[in-house]
């Protein structure tokens, strides 16, 4: 993205990536709930989202070579992470339907403010622009 709407919609442009991805990570795991040995996943937003927002704390990571640590960056830069389970499973499955069918809830909850911000920022900027 330029520069321009990142000043404008601050982190929500990153964030809606964020949670778009989350979307499909969790979409993923309901859609495996019944298959043996799967592994549920989920993106680690506060990690992904002080990584993009740069900083003086954050200092990029030095390897010698490229995928040599974690390698399981999804897309948008998002890093997945093995959910904890809550209960064991017989077939190895890690995937809890409530928990992940609350995740995606409260995933959508927050793409929904994070676009709402962006809309109202719009809709000043253009009254801005206009004089209406």
């Amino acid at each position: 993205m330029s520069l321009i709407p990142d000043n404008l919609f601050g982190i929500h442009t990153r964030a809606l990536e964020l949670w778009q991805r989350r979307s499909e990570v969790l979409a993923s795991n309901l859609a495996n709930a019944d298959t043996p040995g799967y592994l549920a996943r989920d993106v680690d937003f506060r990690k992904a989202l002080s990584a993009a927002g740069g900083g003086a704390g954050n200092l990029p990571l030095q390897t010698d070579a490229s995928g040599q640590i974690g390698g399981s960056a999804g897309q948008a830069g998002a890093p997945l992470e093995y959910r904890v389970p809550t209960q064991p499973s017989m077939d190895g499955n890690t995937v809890d339907e409530q928990v992940e069918q609350a995740a995606f809830a409260a995933n959508g909850v927050h793409y929904q403010a994070s676009l709402s911000f962006i809309t109202a920022q719009i809709h000043m900027l253009r009254n801005a622009i206009t004089g209406a």
